[in-house]
């Protein structure tokens, strides 16, 4: 081929009944057969998107002197029993239909990951274009503030609103794939064989300035609007909603952070919430600036390092269990990517080692000065990757060895008191694969930490593989500034405020809920456990999505209320404890920072009364918001103070977590590689219970961390068949009190049924015979007199 040679295959692709709700494999067309495959080559059920893959008899060898395009595209047969045969790639996206045909979605190289969500942008385009307004659209990625944000670009009849366009998509689509801008061109820009020149489309910021629709009335609404746009990457009017325009709970920290920076103000998060818009909470911020308030906390500064550095509440925590459990690998933080592609060891080795140098927390160990646990800041050195050969190994036993490897360290301890609390090795499986083993401990390390872990190594790789020095700044401050700073911070009349507010909130709690258990709680808690994973209808999506907005709740205020009806008909109390993880990154000097900066909130609701569930939801979501905005408390501080009951067979204050995953994650991308993140499975039980919920795409999954010591995998199973149900309910009813929520499954009610009727019967039965008896007793009386 020719590089202006253009090839197009057609196929009337169609599937006989015999796949009919179930996962088809492949149909022959005549001499071809189609499939359609996931990343792993596996198939995919009707209805889902997977890459269209060609076989058969017809296949061609390969491309003419081309062997690197024919080893890419032409591929092993994952299904074939006879050795060497061959499909070929054809990098386009479809999926079977009900109908038995194909639809075409388009190529996989349109395929995009933002913040962990895997993206079809023609499915976007589809969408928009059934729009009356709408003639032509396309749908890009660009990167704002180190960010990927959606932008859609339309062609249409005449102007449009941007919440109009957003309103719709979102009735449709999950709200991660709603673009954050909407930019209306005369005509899309075309390549010289008519398709789409993307790279031609202009960038957000080039047309910020024709579509501005900021029309401030004060100087507050016009800060306020540039503080929106930069958090949020896109142009913000005064009248646009926050959450409309794709905000969530972590955006809204770092608004309050730069909003405590620009104003000098301390405003209530929970302001935000009731006043999204960039005119209602300008309004909130001048209150606050006539009534003369003042920041309620310093600035986090650098601090010279002659002096002892503690640890901070968190990290006080996990030495503590370190000390009381040494040689425990539970709170290790292991990861496993697999690379394939050119891969230059030098680069990825400069990259580790300038990661290691900018953040001090991976290069420090925690000795003891005086009975007391102290921050040890080691001086950077040069790392080297530990190489691990494993190329001349058969492909069975190599993979083997992988996992073996993977697990091994995986389970390693880390010494707290030596360090490092870092460990790579790579894996080399042959010249153009090898696997990256990084694991970490959590004392150095947090979910948000990772997604910065990524950004950096990315950045920094790309850079170096180029003979560049690092484009990063310098970090402003380190982590053991902010331990310095929380440690002062949070004493005296700010500690006394914050406890204040959870001493009334938690007055009273009961800080054991008593779930029915399979067997006895044991004496001493175990971190044994298990994990159940499920995936929920995809119709449910759009009616919570809607119910969330009708009552001014998050997703998470939603679920986490469905969560806790489900646990008050399990436990018949009123008064729920659940914990959650909030990312704790509430002052713009955290953002960019590698540490344990994640703390856990006591989430307590009143459920008394039989409330409806809309009702519920307000209880919740007004528990949320004051936790949110008293989150400085760190737990382990909380616990040391409010010292509830301790007990070494459960956790203090609760044993029940609830999560929602909307943490900043990136997709890591290098320069000549293709990635791939290989599948932990932790079952450490560290609550009895936690449900954590994901959405991905357009349905919620989700995972149950269950303690095995209490819990049988039979009963965990049926738990997730009660939480859908009762989801499904609050969906129909919301108006509905709670004890009339239905919770049982449709099985379990045709199971009841059967029951009655056997009791009826056999109610019957017996009824009979003693009628019999008495009858012959009768007659045998008679006989007698």
């Amino acid at each position: 081929p020719t590089e202006n040679t253009t090839f197009t295959c057609c196929h009337t692709m169609e599937r006989d009944s015999r796949w009919e709700g179930s996962v088809p494999i492949g149909k022959p067309i005549s001499n071809s057969t189609v499939y359609i495959l996931d990343q792993q080559q596996r198939p995919v059920p009707v209805g889902v998107y997977g890459e269209i893959y060609t076989g058969g008899d017809g296949l061609a060898r390969g491309y003419l002197n081309w062997p690197e395009l024919t080893a890419e595209k032409f591929v092993p047969h994952p299904f074939s029993e006879r050795g060497g045969e061959r499909l070929y790639r054809t990098g386009d996206v479809g999926r079977w239909l009900n109908d038995g045909s194909v639809e075409y979605l388009g190529r996989v190289d349109e395929q995009v990951k933002i913040r962990g969500f895997r993206i079809e942008l023609g499915e976007i385009e589809a969408v928009l274009s059934r729009h009356p307004a709408v003639r032509e659209a396309v749908v890009v990625v660009q990167t704002v503030n180190n960010d990927k944000r959606l932008v859609a670009y339309v062609v249409g009849e005449a102007s449009f609103e941007s919440s109009e366009l957003r309103q719709f998509l979102k009735d449709v689509l999950p709200e991660y794939m709603v673009p954050q801008a909407f930019v209306q061109l005369e005509r899309l820009p075309l390549t010289e064989n008519g398709k789409v020149d993307r790279r031609a489309l202009p960038a957000v910021e080039s047309v910020r300035e024709e579509t501005e629709t900021v029309v401030s009335q004060s100087p507050v609404e016009e800060v306020l609007a540039g503080i929106w746009s930069e958090v949020l990457g896109v142009t913000v009017g005064v009248e646009d909603d926050f959450f409309d325009l794709g905000g969530h709970s972590l955006l809204a920290t770092q608004v309050m952070s730069r909003v405590r920076e620009a104003f000098g103000v301390e405003v209530a998060l929970r302001e935000l919430f009731e006043r999204p818009t960039v005119r209602e909470f300008a309004q909130s911020i001048e209150r606050e600036l006539r009534q003369g308030a003042g920041v309620g906390a310093p600035p986090i500064e650098r601090r010279e390092r002659d002096e002892e550095l503690p640890l901070s509440f968190a990290q006080q925590r996990l030495w503590f269990i370190d000390q009381l459990e040494p040689g425990s690998a539970f709170y290790n933080v292991p990861s496993a990517v697999r690379l394939k592609g050119d891969l230059n060891r030098r680069a990825l080795e400069l990259t580790l080692t300038e990661i290691v140098r900018r953040h001090e927390v991976l290069r420090t160990r925690f000795g003891t000065v005086s009975g007391r646990a102290v921050q040890v800041i080691e001086e950077a050195e040069p790392l080297t990757l530990a190489v691990i050969e494993l190329s001349d190994l058969e492909i069975e036993e190599r993979e083997a060895q992988v996992r073996e490897w993977a697990a091994q360290e995986a389970a390693t301890p880390f010494d707290l008191s030596r360090g490092p609390l870092l460990r790579v090795k790579l894996l080399r499986l042959g010249e153009q694969e090898h696997v990256v083993l990084m694991t970490m401990h959590h004392i150095v390390m947090d979910g948000w930490s990772l997604g910065i872990l990524i950004r950096e190594i990315a950045t920094l790789y790309e850079a170096f593989i180029d003979g560049r020095p690092s484009p990063l700044p310098e970090l402003s401050i380190q982590y053991a500034d902010f331990a310095l700073w929380q440690r002062a911070y949070l004493q005296g009349d700010v500690l006394e405020q914050q406890l204040k507010y959870w001493r009334e909130q938690l007055a009273g709690a009961q800080t054991v809920l008593k779930l029915p258990a399979d067997k006895p709680r044991p004496a001493i808690y175990t971190y044994r456990g298990a994990t159940h994973r499920f995936i929920l209808p995809e119709a449910v999506t759009a009616p919570l999505r809607k119910l969330s907005q009708e009552q001014g709740c998050t997703l998470f205020m939603t679920l986490l209320a469905i969560f806790k009806t489900l646990l008050y008909r399990y436990a018949q109390q009123e008064d729920i404890l659940v914990g959650t993880a909030i990312a704790n990154r509430n002052r713009s000097e955290t953002e960019d920072l590698i540490g344990f900066f994640v703390n856990t909130l006591a989430l307590r609701t009143d459920l008394s009364g039989n409330p409806s569930f809309r009702e519920l939801m307000q209880r919740v979501r007004e528990t949320t918001i004051g936790a949110y905005v008293h989150q400085d408390m760190p737990f382990e501080k909380l616990v040391e103070e409010i010292q509830p009951e301790r007990s070494l067979s459960h956790a203090p204050l609760f044993q029940v977590a609830f999560g929602l995953h909307n943490s900043p994650f990136q997709n890591l991308t290098l320069p000549g590689l293709e990635l791939s993140q290989m599948d932990f499975n932790f079952d450490a039980g560290r609550f009895d219970l936690t449900l954590w919920m994901l959405e991905n795409k357009n349905r919620f999954s989700g995972i149950w961390y269950y303690n095995t010591d209490l819990f049988e995998a039979g009963t965990i199973k049926r738990m997730q068949g009660h939480f859908e149900t009762i989801l499904q309910n609050v969906l129909a009813q919301p108006d509905a009190p709670l004890s009339e929520i239905e919770m049982l499954t449709d099985d379990e009610k045709k199971q009841q049924l059967v029951q009655e009727q056997e009791l009826l019967e056999s109610n019957a039965l017996v009824l009979k015979t003693i009628r019999r008896k008495r009858i012959s007793v009768a007659a045998n009386q008679g006989r007698s007199n």
